[in-house]
């Protein structure tokens, strides 16, 4: 796969979740940006302020909030999420 629409993903290093949402985006080679929430408490506050929501992982496509792994992998399921995943003119 080419060039793909940037991914940031808040997540932590012990969350099996954001183990399994940064292994689905790699099999679409995609690399995704991340920030460590266990290890930057602040960007925790901010991932809520933004997100509203205090699990993780939590995850953008572009400018688009994703949600979590669950709502990553329905997209996957939905054939949606390459079409997000594709880079934006």
């Amino acid at each position: 796969m080419g060039k793909t629409a940037r991914v940031l993903m808040y997540c932590t290093r012990i969350c099996p979740y954001c183990t399994m949402a940064d292994r689905l985006l790699e099999r679409k080679g995609v690399k995704a940006e991340k920030i460590h929430v266990d290890e930057l408490p602040e960007q925790r506050v901010e991932m809520v302020r933004i997100t509203g929501r205090t699990t993780v992982p939590q995850i953008f496509i572009g400018q688009t909030h994703v949600g979590g792994y669950t709502d990553l992998a329905e997209l996957e399921r939905n054939g949606r999420l390459d079409e997000l995943l594709a880079p934006q003119p």
